[in-house]
């Protein structure tokens, strides 16, 4: 790999793991992958998280292009989150991480690998 082409990949691949590496939006994204759409369901799936920090997440996905956030109009409001073709391309990523985490990355009560 030339200087140029790795001064044009560092920037994006750092920008990507910055991105997905915030904390909760690998929950978010894997939540999303199954289904989860709606923010009380999200709450309920990605245990331990605030409120104010999964709408947050959530607005940071919608403006990076990942999600889209549709208002559905019946009473009470209904607002869901659906992956963006964009969000979808994430999935492979996503997957391939967990399972080197599931292979490489102990938990606490394990001896390490």
């Amino acid at each position: 790999m030339s200087d140029a082409s790795i001064e044009a990949f560092c920037p994006r691949f750092h920008e990507a793991v910055e991105l997905i590496g915030r904390r909760w939006t690998g929950a978010i994204l894997r939540a999303l992958f199954f289904g989860t759409e709606r923010f009380s369901d999200f709450a309920a799936v990605v245990s331990g998280m605030s409120d104010r920090l999964l709408s947050e997440r959530l607005k940071e996905l919608e403006a990076e292009g990942i999600v889209v956030r549709t208002v559905i109009p019946v009473t009470p409001v209904r607002i869901e989150y659906r992956l963006t073709a964009k969000g979808l391309a994430l999935r492979p990523v996503v997957d391939a991480l967990a399972a080197w985490a599931e292979q490489w990355l102990p938990l606490p009560s394990e001896p390490a690998r």
